[in-house]
């Protein structure tokens, strides 16, 4: 790397870590739907409920099993992502094989963390429990991109959610070294289509959603719940797009989120400093 693009990763970081909340977006009461993959059984009835109501989303993307045998970022489904691209919805990475943190390890002997404890698994996968180095990590990220572009020829956005959204400082700052920034989501934004439906079922969630979702939220769902009976998408994702539209709210990518926007527009800069 030069010592431009050097610099300008180090600016992208230190901005990411406190961003001024700057001029809301086009929308006056946007809110921020995101998606992590999943077994992408109702991933078209998502796509076509998008399409409907005019919403830009965040898609999360790892490698996982999907219903028919395959996987999320097989050739099978490129032409699904490269449509989402086109539609100019938001991409980030979710880990390659969806690790989701358990544990610091620092070194023998020393306080520095240089390993984490992970659990990769998704969907109906047995949880293998691992160490991946930070560089390792790192790695699984920049997998996802590299595949996302091969896919798609458009470059990934600079943010990563881990899975479950479990992380810890070390975590954080080792994706933030190579470029990634976390995004988490909304306490009202966690839209429970991992719940079990005979304990929640689709009308508790939607009510639920419709009642605390604001303004400037950040909300979180799945392309796909392997252990849900009923489906969640589309059956509580339209009324509860309508009922929101309804209230006056928009939905818009997370380039346009106050917290992100400056972020996306400096990972330009990165992309022009690199090809220096």
């Amino acid at each position: 790397m030069t010592r431009r693009a050097f610099l300008a990763a180090a600016l992208v970081t230190s901005l990411a870590m406190a961003l001024p909340v700057l001029a809301a977006p086009p929308c006056a009461k946007p809110v921020f739907l995101s998606f992590d993959t999943g077994h992408m059984g109702v991933a078209p009835l998502i796509a076509e409920t998008l399409q409907r109501f005019d919403a830009r989303a965040t898609f999360f993307l790892a490698n996982e099993p999907t219903k028919s045998g395959g996987w999320t970022l097989d050739e099978a489904w490129a032409p699904w992502w490269r449509e989402r691209a086109a539609e100019g919805h938001d991409f980030g990475a979710h880990t390659w094989n969806h690790d989701t943190w358990l544990a610091d390890l620092p070194a023998p002997g020393q306080t520095e963390v240089t390993r984490f404890k992970v659990s990769t698994a998704a969907g109906v996968q047995v949880p293998v429990r691992q160490e991946l180095t930070a560089e390792q990590y790192c790695a699984s990220l920049k997998q996802v991109s590299a595949r996302f572009a091969e896919m798609t020829g458009q470059a990934m956005g600079p943010i990563f959610r881990a899975p479950g959204g479990k992380t810890s400082p070390a975590l954080l700052a080792a994706a933030q070294k190579c470029g990634y920034v976390h995004v988490g989501w909304s306490a009202a934004g966690f839209l429970g289509d991992e719940l079990p439906s005979d304990k929640y079922p689709n009308q508790q969630l939607l009510e639920r959603a419709l009642k605390a979702v604001k303004p400037g939220d950040i909300l979180m769902a799945h392309l796909g719940i392997w252990s849900r009976q009923d489906a969640w998408a589309p059956a509580v994702l339209e009324p509860l797009l309508q009922g929101l539209q309804d209230r006056g709210m928009c939905f818009a990518p997370l380039r346009e989120h106050p917290r992100y926007r400056v972020l996306f527009k400096m990972a330009g800069v990165l992309k022009e400093a690199q090809r220096d």
